[in-house]
C-alpha cells in the first residue's frame, strides 16, 4: 500500500464529487421507490419493470458518453484547451444521434410488452410510465455530453451541484405528483415519471448554461464557437464511444434482463427485486466515484506519457474501492431485516429482500474490480477488449446462471441473486488482466 499512498489523497479528492453526485442519484432511486412503494405494490413491482428496462438504455447512453472523458482528460493533460471545445460540439451530436436511436429502440420495446408475459394487472401501470421515460432520453444524453466534459477537465463538482439540486427537484415532484399535494390531483407512478422528466430537462439545461456563462470556461467556448463538425472527431468518440456503451450494456442487460425472469416467479419477487437493486446501486455509484477518477487521472498520465501514473492511479484505486466495499457492506448486513421496510409494508416483501443481502455481499470484491478496470481500460483509451470480456461474463457466465438458478432449481429470487457474483468476478478478472497486457505492451514491463 506505500506505494500507492501518494495516488490516494488525488484520487479522493477528484472522486469525492463524483460520490456524492452518484450518492444523489442513489437518494433519487431511494426516494422515488420508497415513495411509489407506500402508494402501491403494484406500482412498486410495475415501476420494477420498467425502471430496469430503461437502466439499460441509460447506462448504454452515459457508456457512450464515457468517450468524451478521456479524449478531453488527454487534451487537458496536453493544454490543448480550445480543441476540447470542439470535441464537446462533436459530443453533442453523437449523443443526440445515440438517443434518437434509443428511442426508436425503446419504442419497439414498448409495443411488444404484451407479450413479455409480466403480470396483467401491471400492464395499465407500465405503459404510461414507459412513454414518460422514453421522453427524457434526449435530455439524459446532453447532460451526459457536459458532465463528461466537466470530468475530463477535472472540475467534477459542477456536475454533482447539478445531480443534486436535480434530485432535490425530484423528489419535491414525486411528493406533490405521486400523492396529490398542492391542489395537484394523486397521481401515483404516472406522477413519479412526470417528476423525473421534469428534473432532467431542468439538470441538461443547467448544465448547458453553465458551459456557456461561467468565466473560467470561456476558452472551451472559445473553441466550441470556433471548432466545427468533423469527420476526426466525430469518428473517434463513436469509435471509443460504442465499446464502452456495449459493455457497460451488457452489464446492466444482465440485471435488466433478470428482471423478466423475476418477473416469472411472481409480482412479490419483482417488488423485493427493485428494492433491492435500489439498495445495490449504493456500493455501485461509491466504486464508480473512484473509477471515475481513475481513468481522469489516468487519462491525464496517459496524454504526458507517464507509465507511472497510468499504473499507480489504477493500482491504487482498486485498493480504495475493496476497503469502500466493507464499508458498504457491513452495515447493510448488520440491517438486513429492516431494509424492506423503508420501502413497503409487505411482509413477504421485506423477508425475500433480507435474504438477497448474502449475494449482495458476496459479488462486492468483482464489482469494484470490474468498475476500476474498467475504467482503467477507458483512461488508456483501449476499449476494445472490454465488449467481448463483458459479453463472455454477463451472457455466457451472468445470465444463463440466472435462469439456472431461478428457473431450473427452482430458487426463484434467490437464485437470480446468487448468479451476480459470477459473472461480475469473471468481467473484473478480464478487465484487469486486458489493461496489464496494454499497460505492458505500451510501457515495457518494468
Amino acid at each position: 500500500m506505500r506505494l500507492y499512498t501518494s495516488y490516494y489523497k488525488s484520487l479522493l479528492r477528484l472522486g469525492f464529487p463524483i460520490v456524492i453526485g452518484q450518492l444523489g442519484t442513489i437518494v433519487l432511486a431511494f426516494a422515488d421507490t420508497l415513495m411509489i412503494g407506500h402508494h402501491t405494490t403494484r406500482e412498486l413491482a410495475a415501476a420494477a419493470f420498467v425502471n430496469n428496462l430503461f437502466n439499460l438504455v441509460i447506462i448504454f447512453a452515459l457508456g457512450f458518453s464515457y468517450a468524451i472523458t478521456p479524449t478531453v482528460g488527454k487534451l487537458f493533460g496536453q493544454e490543448k484547451e480550445e480543441k476540447i471545445g470542439e470535441v464537446v460540439k462533436n459530443g453533442i451530436l453523437a449523443n443526440l444521434m445515440l438517443a434518437l436511436i434509443l428511442m426508436l429502440v425503446m419504442m419497439g420495446v414498448y409495443f411488444s410488452i404484451d407479450g413479455l408475459h409480466q403480470p396483467k394487472e401491471l400492464i395499465p401501470l407500465i405503459k404510461p410510465y414507459f412513454i414518460i421515460l422514453l421522453v427524457s432520453l434526449p435530455f439524459i444524453c446532453l447532460f451526459n455530453v457536459f458532465k463528461q466534459w466537466a470530468d475530463g477537465i477535472t472540475d467534477t463538482a459542477l456536475s454533482m451541484w447539478v445531480l443534486i439540486g436535480g434530485n432535490i427537484l425530484n423528489i419535491c415532484g414525486n411528493y406533490i405528483l405521486i400523492y396529490g399535494h398542492l391542489g395537484m390531483p394523486e397521481m401515483g407512478l404516472l406522477g413519479a415519471g412526470l417528476s423525473t422528466l421534469f428534473s432532467r430537462i431542468v439538470m441538461a439545461v443547467v448544465m448547458v448554461c453553465a458551459f456557456l456563462t461561467i468565466k473560467r470556461y470561456k476558452i472551451f467556448v472559445h473553441g466550441f464557437l470556433k471548432g466545427c463538425v468533423n469527420r476526426v472527431d466525430f469518428m473517434h468518440l463513436n469509435k471509443l464511444g460504442w465499446p464502452i456503451a456495449f459493455q457497460m450494456g451488457m452489464e446492466t442487460a444482465s440485471f435488466s434482463l433478470t428482471s423478466i425472469i423475476v418477473g416469472w416467479v411472481g409480482t412479490t419477487a419483482l417488488a423485493a427485486h427493485q428494492v433491492m437493486l435500489t439498495i445495490s446501486q449504493l456500493g455501485f455509484m461509491i466504486y464508480y466515484g473512484i473509477g471515475a477518477a481513475a481513468a481522469i487521472r489516468i487519462s491525464n498520465g496517459y496524454g504526458r506519457k507517464d507509465s507511472s501514473a497510468v499504473k499507480g492511479n489504477a493500482y491504487a484505486a482498486i485498493q480504495l474501492v475493496l476497503f469502500l466495499a466493507v464499508i458498504v457492506s457491513v452495515p447493510i448486513f448488520l440491517f438486513r431485516h429492516d431494509l424492506g421496510s423503508l420501502f413497503t409494508n409487505n411482509r413477504q416483501v421485506q423477508d425475500l429482500v433480507a435474504l438477497t443481502v448474502i449475494p449482495f455481499m458476496v459479488y462486492q470484491f468483482g464489482d469494484g474490480m470490474q468498475i476500476v478496470f474498467g475504467n482503467s481500460l477507458r483512461g488508456i483509451s483501449y476499449v476494445r477488449p472490454l465488449v467481448f470480456s463483458a459479453f463472455f461474463a454477463f451472457f455466457i457466465i451472468g445470465l444463463p446462471l440466472s435462469y439456472t438458478f431461478a428457473i431450473v432449481c427452482h430458487a426463484g429470487l434467490i437464485g437470480v441473486w446468487w448468479s451476480f457474483p459470477f459473472g461480475l468476478t469473471t468481467a473484473g478478472l478480464l478487465y484487469c488482466w486486458n489493461f496489464r497486457r496494454r499497460v505492458g505492451k505500451v510501457f515495457g514491463k518494468h
